[in-house]
């Protein structure tokens, strides 16, 4: 028997409802972050990443770990051009990342002389630090020298902090969520982040002296001001009876510098000791008492998303801004206590320099600036007036280079035995 009209349109109208509401609900997960938004969203991500890096996650090519260089078609034979002229030509440069033949160890530290030429190689042997992790997996990131020519490390993505001697031997090692920079005191002590904390080790034996919670203790203390200022990252609640929620990663610290004592005269707002802290997802650099948490001072922006901020010998703060998006990155500065911030460098045309995330700087004592750009794969230097004193594009293929973390200068006289050497060459 032929059904009526009535009954065949039923069920195809309670389809068409479902597919609306279902319509409408996704609209809404993704407005809000509901279920099943934030999971399909992390699967996407996953099938993305695993497709784009399979090769280095099953020991391929280390996709993870190369970049294309920054403005215009890469020149094959790039590599070091100019001369060093001023401060860096009378020292050292340290420059930190992939070991571009991976031939041995997957990291590498090499030290280049004044005139550019390679005299001397950490082997970063990754697994030798942590068991759990494999190399191609983690970035070397943080690097801090000593005149022993023995140099500390943390890796991000990876579950170590390690000193090494000059054939990369580990000296000590702690294991946990320690990333981004680490920095000498002057005291005897490494500052640096592990999660969202700040920590002071003893350089000597990696023990952990003091530590202070960004959360814990930053956000949670009496200071309301500051509690505020910090908690800007959050979710507002749908109803009275759900609790403020963090973003992810709210804060993403990635860089505690100690205020040396040489240095304390020239900023009287702080003491020896306190912590020059970047918070990135906040594009806010601060000052924080590392025994308290107390945030002394702070600014927001015009950086974004920056990275590195250094105190200066002349009273200054100085800031690798990364200026995300923008296409060229800046080096800025800031006397504590004045509002006005004055371009150092910028990239141009001209001369490009733009690293979307990561990157070092470092104010050389001729005004120089020596400069990592980091998802560019080049180190370079540049004059106070902003002219090009010389680059190192560190080459993986025609059109490929390797992320370099970190260049350091450091003078001639540095190393208290002589440049660093090994029996076996430091390529072991």
């Amino acid at each position: 028997m032929k059904r009526k009209f009535s009954d065949r349109i039923g069920p195809a109208i309670s389809i068409v409802s479902l597919a609306i509401i279902a319509m409408i609900y996704g609209t809404v997960s993704t407005w809000w972050n509901w279920f099943p938004a934030p999971q399909i969203g992390l699967a996407h991500r996953t099938v993305k990443e695993v497709a784009e890096n399979w090769k280095n996650d099953i020991g391929l090519e280390p996709t993870r770990h190369l970049v294309k260089p920054v403005g215009g078609e890469p020149d094959p034979e790039r590599g070091l051009s100019g001369k060093p002229e001023g401060s860096s030509a009378g020292g050292y440069t340290l420059i930190a990342g992939l070991n571009e033949t991976q031939d041995g160890p997957f990291h590498t530290v090499r030290l280049y002389d004044g005139a550019g030429q390679e005299v001397h190689r950490w082997p970063v042997h990754y697994d030798l630090y942590d068991t759990e992790r494999k190399p191609q997996n983690v970035m070397l990131h943080g690097m801090e020298v000593f005149e022993d020519g023995s140099l500390a490390l943390t890796f991000d993505g990876g579950q170590a902090i390690t000193r090494i001697d000059a054939c990369g031997q580990p000296i000590w090692t702690q294991n946990d969520r320690f990333h981004h920079s680490i920095n000498r005191d002057g005291e005897g002590r490494l500052v640096t982040l592990r999660d969202d904390d700040i920590v002071r080790l003893d350089e000597n034996t990696g023990e952990t002296l003091s530590s202070v919670s960004l959360r814990a203790e930053m956000v949670e203390g009496e200071n309301i001001e500051q509690k505020a200022m910090l908690e800007i990252r959050t979710r507002t609640p749908e109803n009275a009876e759900e609790e403020v929620t963090y973003l992810g990663d709210p804060f993403h610290p990635n860089d505690a510098e100690p205020l040396r004592a040489e240095m304390a005269d020239a900023f009287p707002m702080f003491e020896p000791g306190d912590v020059l802290l970047s918070l990135r997802e906040l594009n806010m650099i601060s000052v924080v008492d590392p025994e308290t948490g107390r945030v002394k001072w702070w600014h927001y922006g015009p950086w974004f998303k920056q990275h590195d901020p250094d105190f200066q010998p002349d009273g200054r703060i100085t800031v690798y801004d990364n200026a995300t998006g923008s296409g060229a990155s800046r080096i800025l500065s800031i006397r504590p206590g004045e509002e006005e911030v004055e371009t150092l460098f910028t990239g141009s045309d001209e001369l490009p320099f733009y690293s979307w995330r990561r990157g070092k700087h470092q104010v050389l004592p001729d005004g120089h600036i020596l400069l990592t750009e980091a998802e560019g794969g080049r180190v370079l230097e540049v004059t106070p007036d902003g002219k090009l004193d010389w680059e190192r594009h560190m080459t993986w293929a025609p059109e490929q280079n390797v992320i370099v973390t970190e260049a350091r200068y450091v003078p001639e006289d540095f190393f208290e035995n002589g440049m660093p050497s090994c029996a076996s060459d430091g390529d072991s």
